[in-house]
């Protein structure tokens, strides 16, 4: 199981074995890159083992709380930390830490596995029972070995297919292979053989400022600090740069914290249209950024596409997660950097993302606050904002009526489901929470992860820092949309922004000329893949109806999405590579 994903971690490797109960790991050097972070590692006494993926940034805090309590400690590394916090407040520390991580700790003593995810599915963590075993791994390729029959989860491709859904809940793409919930322990009772789940953290109601100007510095300072815990490393870090206001914040936020010593990565495109370059050259001109430019050509995503379906194991939502496995590849090839900061989870968080902007307008109508509502929509077509931005086949995810009786896929699919309400919501920080925990960062920090360790690195995600983001859920939604501007607080804390980045109109994100793509450079490949369809065959989809939806997508029909080819595209890829047929 460890050698199958040796990529994760390729500095060390260890094993631990009692009786029925094994333990593997292959490590990844971040802290403490000597000898004593070799792991599994264990306390004192060796009744504590632990197998651990992903960062607590705030162990330098817990140690020094830990050494008064009267710990002491072998080594400089967080994993360490983790292991004395447990001894001390038990299941109850997972609650303290500040981090992304998966893991695994083998408390001799009360004879139970507690495995623990974070709070935002930044780390993965997967698990199968088969044979009366209990199998976990990293990724989902350590546990098919074990299965009897690699078979289809029907249900899962459906809403995939049909919305776009990716990690939405504990199922995958493979029936009988879970995930473990984020936010969430499992508890393997050894003496019982019994399974419990247990969550050990949830949202809760904070006091925010009032005024504007008190929140915005509160915002900044928390937003700071994020940055600042993440640059924890005892090897370099970079950032990725798209242009966008969410990393342009982080990577200007970091220079100055790091001193300078920062190096930035962007990918960039030969047509204008798509290209972020722009913004990049204010922040390289404006904020002397070091910026190391990759430009996108179509040949790396067909040729990249089985190679990033094997470190993904499931399908993925489209041809960004290519790209960014391509910029990745490349920045480990040219440079020692292992530690990069993305800027995922602001959109999320910060309701970035255009649908954010109905659900707002939604909120005001039903709160009677009618002037706010009309201010916005008047704001955003003066400015030329969101409602500017506007697409019907982007959209038509979050219309009920049209997912049910006005959409083109239906007529493809031969499988049926039940479609995920994701439309529904009683306010916007409902809404808000539904893209965290479901609908939104699951997805982006699945191919985040499996990008990033399929080339050894780790990728920080600053604004899903846990303080951070319950303190801008609990912040009334005009300080997150205002006057026609998402992202509103954001704009107003980081006076440090060129302003032309600070007030961005427009709303791009990691974006790719993939509708492009699909009508011309792939156009052949595509009727031919799906001339001899695999879904078809094993009844997911009728191939001629594809075809046929194809062919409407190339002459604009409105109504299809680039994304919907896209999917089909991906999944038949993923069923060819994984699924086996009899």
């Amino acid at each position: 199981m460890i050698k199958i994903v040796s990529y994760r971690g390729p500095d060390d490797e260890g094993y631990f074995l009692d009786n029925n109960i094994g333990l593997g790991h292959c490590r990844l050097s971040i802290l403490d890159l000597s000898k004593a972070g070799h792991q599994p590692m264990s306390n004192e006494t060796d009744t504590i083992w632990i197998v651990y993926n992903g960062e607590i940034y705030n162990y330098l805090e817990l140690g020094e709380e830990l050494k008064r309590q009267g710990h002491t400690f072998k080594s400089r590394t967080d994993t360490e930390v983790i292991i004395h916090s447990y001894e001390e407040w038990g299941e109850d520390c997972f609650k303290r830490f500040n981090g992304d991580w998966a893991f695994a700790i083998y408390d001799l003593n009360n004879k139970k596995i507690v495995l623990s995810r974070d709070r935002f599915s930044v780390k993965p963590l997967y698990y199968t029972i088969s044979n009366k075993t209990f199998y976990f791994g990293s990724e989902i390729k350590q546990l098919l070995p074990f299965l009897e029959k690699k078979e289809l989860n029907r249900d899962v491709m459906f809403k995939y297919l049909k919305q776009g859904l990716i990690d939405f809940n504990q199922e995958t793409f493979f029936k009988d292979i879970y995930k473990i919930k984020p936010k969430h322990n499992l508890i393997v009772d050894l003496v019982k053989g019994t399974i419990k789940e247990i969550q050990y953290w949830d949202y809760h109601p904070e006091e925010v400022p009032e005024k504007e100007d008190d929140a915005i510095e509160r915002f900044r300072e928390l937003f700071i600090d994020s940055v600042k815990t993440r640059l924890r490393s005892d090897v370099p870090i970079g950032s990725l740069l798209s242009g966008g206001l969410d990393s342009s914040s982080i990577s200007v936020v970091a220079k100055e914290l790091t001193e300078g010593e920062l190096n930035c990565f962007s990918v960039v495109s030969k047509e204008k249209k798509y290209s972020e370059e722009k913004f990049v050259n204010i922040l390289e001109r404006e904020k002397k950024l070091k910026v190391e430019k990759f430009f996108l050509e179509p040949k790396f995503i067909w040729d990249d596409l089985e190679k990033v379906l094997f470190h993904h194991d499931e399908p993925f939502g489209g041809f960004s997660a290519i790209a960014q496995n391509k910029i990745l590849e490349l920045i480990r090839k040219k440079t020692d950097i292992k530690v990069l900061l993305s800027g995922q989870g602001g959109d999320e968080i910060l309701c970035g993302y255009r649908k954010f902007f109905f659900f707002y307008l939604k909120e005001e109508i039903k709160n009677g606050h009618l002037f706010d509502f009309f201010k916005n929509i008047f704001s955003s077509l003066f400015y030329r904002t969101i409602l500017w931005q506007f697409s019907l086949a982007e959209a038509k995810r979050y219309l009920p009526l049209f997912q049910k009786y006005n959409d083109p896929i239906d007529s493809v699919l031969k499988i049926k489901g039940d479609l995920e309400p994701i439309w529904e919501s009683k306010n916007l920080k409902e809404r808000q929470i539904l893209d965290i925990d479901k609908y939104s960062v699951p997805a982006l920090t699945h191919y985040e992860d499996r990008n990033s360790m399929a080339y050894s690195s780790e990728i920080r995600l600053p604004f899903l820092d846990y303080r951070l983001v319950n303190f801008v859920l609990n912040l009334p939604s005009f300080f997150k949309i205002k006057n026609g501007w998402t992202k509103y607080i954001l704009r107003k804390s980081l006076k440090e922004l060129p302003e032309k980045i600070a007030w961005r109109r427009d709303k791009q994100g990691f974006i790719n000329p993939e509708e492009k793509w699909l009508k011309s450079d792939f156009c052949d490949k595509i009727i031919n893949l799906f001339k001899e369809s695999k879904l078809d065959e094993i009844g997911v989809l009728d191939k001629n109806k594809l075809l046929e939806m194809y062919k409407k997508f190339l002459k604009g029909d409105r109504r299809i999405w680039y994304s919907d080819i896209t999917r089909f595209l991906i999944a038949e890829l993923w069923v060819r590579k994984f699924i086996k047929y009899e």
